[in-house]
């Protein structure tokens, strides 16, 4: 169910740009967590960006700080709403003003610090969300649910079972609907057990976790606050939750937190499976990106089992299982790659760049002969040379080297690396 039009037009989104996307790095060393591309041709902050236009929230903010001139230019490119529209998708860049110098501190600070942008009597309700998950979601039926339920603060919660407790946000509802307790991030499920959520006798224990999305209605959000909290999780909901109306609003989609090279990994090669758990192809709920002019993809052989290839790649003929190719991939003949994501290239390289790179003793961009890989994330611009077998077997889970990395068991190739012919990584 959708909410009535003037409560979507009420609606101000704001999203939160992440801080250094520590735990994605190397994929943050160049550019900010919501600018990582995912899925072959996307980018992380496409899909909160589209689920708010699939929504009817088309006023949108979006907070950035670190690393962030890449993802300006995508938001520039894509987000453009006609001129007989009042929508808009506005960045709000980290500042000094004289009301504060500082970076943002925390989720809740860097909202403080855009609140008078954020307060005029436009709009009604503020919905804020964050750069790096994964889900499809009506905020309309929120919306319309915390309307009827006169909440001051709806939070979007979802089922979990224990394995899950420790990365997210537990809450207690009430028969209402209310929320009475919040715990963040609890590290035992001893101290996580008084929120467990009652089932029949035999079933696996569940609970209620914050999925990072909030509904605040504008006045409430001003004086939630009105201090010096940092962070929404830890600090501002449990306060809220003490002075204010907080109701659940309980979602149970698909959802994932793409906030770790190794969910980053898996949920890309999920979208490769048979049956993913996100679809892309959905037509009455499609997810928006940068509409760029490609050729279509060119296969000159090869031997393919759940694969997405993107536009404008060239291969070769090779062998690929559970793989997503990027925008302008280019893989040469004879390589195998098995549970490899590769992010694609930001151009085409000439005949006469790559002549000049070769003197320089540079292998060409893209994927060169014979190459073998395995589990590994190739990300823009890299130049793999021939005969280079990448994989993590024989490397600890975390690793790092002046051309590689390991993340959660991952080899990932850095923006731009060099791996010279004949490597084995």
């Amino acid at each position: 169910m959708s909410a009535p039009a003037d409560i979507r037009k009420s609606t101000l989104a704001v999203i939160m740009g992440g801080g250094a996307g520590k735990r994605l790095y190397p994929l943050t060393k160049l550019r900010s967590k919501p600018a990582v591309p995912f899925g072959g041709k996307y980018r992380l902050v496409d899909i909160p960006l589209s689920n708010c236009i699939n929504s009817g929230v088309k006023h949108v903010y979006l907070l950035t700080q670190f690393n962030s001139a890449s993802l300006h230019q995508h938001v520039a490119l894509t987000y453009r709403f006609d001129r007989f529209s009042s929508g808009f998708v506005e960045i709000l860049a980290a500042q000094q003003t004289p009301a504060g110098e500082q970076w943002y501190q925390g989720t809740a600070d860097a909202v403080r610090q855009n609140l008078r942008y954020f307060m005029g009597d436009r709009f009604s309700q503020v919905l804020i969300l964050s750069g790096d998950q994964l889900y499809r979601f009506d905020f309309g039926a929120m919306l319309e649910q915390h309307e009827a339920s006169g909440a001051d603060l709806t939070l979007a919660a979802m089922p979990v079972g224990r394995s899950e407790i420790s990365r997210l946000g537990l809450l207690q509802v009430d028969e209402g609907g209310r929320v009475v307790r919040f715990l963040e991030k609890p590290k035992t499920e001893e101290e996580a057990a008084p929120l467990r959520v009652k089932g029949a006798a035999g079933e696996e224990p569940s609970y209620l976790a914050s999925m990072g999305i909030y509904v605040f209605s504008r006045k409430k959000l001003a004086e939630a606050l009105d201090n010096d909290f940092k962070d929404f999780g830890h600090h501002i909901i449990p306060k809220a939750i003490e002075r204010f109306k907080v109701s659940a609003y309980i979602y149970k989609g698909y959802w994932e937190d793409i906030g770790t090279i190794g969910s980053f990994f898996e949920a890309n090669l999920n979208l490769a499976g048979l049956l993913p758990r996100f679809n892309f192809f959905d037509a009455a709920s499609p997810v928006f990106t940068h509409a760029r002019a490609l050729p279509a993809s060119k296969v000159n052989g090869g031997r393919f089992r759940e694969t997405l290839l993107s536009d404008g790649c060239i291969i070769d003929d090779s062998s690929f299982e559970r793989c997503v190719l990027g925008v302008r991939s280019f893989v040469s003949a004879g390589c195998d790659l098995r549970e490899t994501v590769i992010l694609g290239a930001d151009y085409y390289e000439s005949l006469e760049s790559a002549a000049r790179r070769a003197k320089e003793g540079l292998p060409p961009m893209g994927i060169g002969r014979n190459c073998r890989i395995r589990r590994a994330i190739i990300d823009k611009n890299a130049r793999i040379g021939e005969g280079s077998v990448i994989t993590p077997e024989g490397k600890p889970a975390e690793y790092d080297s002046e051309s590689y990395c390991v993340r959660d068991g991952i080899v990932v190739i850095p923006k731009g690396a060099v791996i010279p012919p004949g490597t084995k990584l």
